[in-house]
């Protein structure tokens, strides 16, 4: 048989091809095809199931259905076709053997405690957190007997030591939000299992396009959907991903019997979403570097926070955990809050909101809005000070969004050089 291996050792496109076709199938394969198990019409899209409930064929099937001894649909609360294929696609793309989809970010954090915490357990947690996430530890887990203590998000000594023989769960965002800090997502899974505990990471600002913390050693992932799964601001949801005990049992019991749930129009719109997750965030990250690098430039901005940028302090994170510096730019401008408000309120192209994920850039004051509920001491051990700007970076063109941010940044004090 003639070889048809090219004269210099490397595999045709025929074998490259074929030998991919036996392997698992790429990410963005996975992104367009998983999930979709096609109904006797023969689609091409994915349906949308718009039902509350699912017939039987007989009252032994429904029993059969109810006690689990049978896989099927039963009630469009906990189990529904458009939903499931929402999970699996989302569950491969992380790496998990077990997706929960839930009604929004916060209700999927909530799942998480409620399902693998009980009165009495600890959470250790890093302090730069989204605002609701704080409260939701604060103000309302701590009624039910779990406390929570906070760290420095990159400090690994200061998380093992924060550790008690009741902390149950290890929970930070990393990238944080606002001001894009990191952890070493390998080396606190380590802290975490070492300890007894388990790690839960908020992946909602790199998405698994990006980031893979169950790859890295953590136990669970927690997306807000709304975000970059979607892409496009235009359904609210939330996701737990992680094995088949954990999510498929703990949190999964949450979501049936509490019922924070996603709409099946939602996980319709989300599973759009993911189609293009990749190409989106590799975009967005693409012009968020040349934002960052064009507002260091600028003399009215005293700091800027992107982990692309060779002066943040986990810089050397980028490249090993994370494949790109992401689409959040945050910064410190000069002039106090007077002067950080005209800034925002200058722009014409850019929306003034608090979504972040768009393909339309974002802009807002987290001072005042997404960490607003904060004490303002709570605030000042977060760095999230009253001259800080975060901005979403969309996908429409990298000068238009600099044209629009310089009126605004030409009337700030200017430092001196």
């Amino acid at each position: 048989m003639t070889s048809t291996t090219p004269p210099d050792g490397r595999a045709s496109a025929h074998e490259q091809t074929a030998t991919r076709s036996a392997a698992a199938p790429g990410f963005a394969t996975r992104a367009v095809r998983t999930g979709h198990h096609r109904t006797p019409e023969g689609e091409h899209g994915e349906p949308i199931f718009t039902t509350s409930s699912f017939v039987f064929e007989s009252a032994a099937e429904a029993a059969a259905r109810f006690s689990g001894d049978q896989a099927g649909n039963i009630y469009s609360r906990f189990t529904n076709p458009t939903v499931s294929a929402f999970e699996e696609r989302l569950a491969s793309l992380e790496g998990g053997e077990r997706c929960v989809a839930t009604a929004s970010g916060m209700s999927a954090i909530l799942a998480v405690c409620m399902g693998l915490l009980e009165a009495g357990d600890h959470i250790v947690a890093s302090r730069s957190l989204f605002g609701s996430t704080t409260l939701l530890f604060n103000k309302y887990l701590s009624r039910f007997g779990i406390a929570t203590s906070y760290v420095p998000l990159g400090d690994p000594g200061a998380w093992d030591a924060a550790i008690r023989p009741e902390t149950r769960l290890l929970f930070c965002e990393t990238p944080s939000n606002p001001l894009t800090e990191m952890v070493d997502i390998r080396g606190l899974a380590e802290v975490a299992h070492r300890r007894g505990c388990l790690l839960a990471v908020d992946n909602c600002f790199c998405t698994p396009a990006l980031q893979r913390p169950l790859e890295l050693g953590a136990d669970l992932v927690i997306h807000s959907a709304t975000k970059y799964l979607d892409g496009q601001g235009r359904c609210v949801g939330g996701a737990v991903v992680g094995d088949r005990k954990l999510v498929g049992e703990g949190v999964f019991g949450v979501l049936r019997t509490a019922g924070p749930t996603m709409s099946p129009f939602n996980a319709w719109v989300f599973l759009k979403g993911l189609e293009t997750l990749e190409l989106r965030m590799l975009a967005h990250s693409r012009s968020a570097a040349t934002l960052a690098e064009w507002l260091l430039a600028q003399p009215g901005i005293e700091r800027v926070y992107y982990p692309g940028l060779s002066d943040h302090p986990q810089h050397h994170l980028v490249g090993s955990q994370q494949r790109t510096g992401g689409g959040i730019v945050a910064f410190d401008v000069r002039g106090g809050r007077d002067a950080t408000w005209h800034l925002i309120d200058s722009t014409r192209l850019l929306s003034i909101t608090a979504n972040l994920g768009d393909v339309k850039t974002t802009i807002i004051h987290p001072a005042t809005t997404t960490h607003g509920r904060l004490t303002p001491e709570e605030r000042a051990a977060v760095g999230i000070g009253e001259c800080l700007v975060r901005i979403a970076v969309g996908l429409e063109d990298i000068a238009d969004i600099q044209s629009d941010l310089a009126p605004g940044l030409e009337s700030l004090p200017r430092r001196v050089r």
